[in-house]
């Protein structure tokens, strides 16, 4: 009896994160609401592990957090990874909010779902490897369902389905 498997993760392409950022950029630029405005988008550090918003105002910051949005939708990116629990930074007539991007499973995540599919389907597989949930079971149709069931749960975190075989 064949045993079938998939990988559960949680991570970023950054290529396309790149392209966001690009097109926010190109579109900060372009849009008459921000001429003669100070508002950037930024990298919140070396490692491109989130955004950093400058503007004047909370229009204006919630203009670009929509654009960010917009554009992440356009490229199949969910807006889970973005952690917008950070307090907003004012100085000197200007605003500064940093947006680390989520990534990965820590054990809250994992022992989350694992519980939702062993409470839905007791007899499947499921081992926690780093950050890395492996499902298994001998039926290709009942790991199909846990997918099913995991993409139409309200998570607040994205995941993804790798290494099915």
């Amino acid at each position: 009896m064949a045993n079938f498997s998939f990988d559960i993760v949680s991570e970023i392409n950054l290529s396309e994160i790149n392209n966001v950022f690009d097109q926010v950029k190109r579109e900060l630029g372009t849009r008459y609401d921000f001429k003669n405005s100070i508002s950037s988008l930024n990298w919140l550090d070396d490692q491109k592990s989130g955004f950093q918003i400058v503007t004047e105002d909370q229009l204006k910051l919630n203009a670009i957090l929509d654009i960010i949005r917009k554009k992440l939708a356009s490229r199949n990116i969910s807006q889970k990874i973005l952690d917008l629990s950070n307090d907003i930074i004012s100085s000197n007539f200007k605003i500064a909010y940093n947006i680390p991007f989520i990534k990965g499973l820590d054990q809250n995540k994992t022992k989350q779902l694992n519980l939702l599919i062993k409470s839905n389907y007791p007899k499947i597989k499921t081992s926690i490897n780093n950050q890395t949930l492996k499902v298994s079971d001998s039926s290709k149709d009942n790991l199909q369902k846990v997918i099913t069931l995991l993409k139409s749960s309200d998570l607040d975190f994205d995941i993804q389905f790798i290494n099915y075989r």
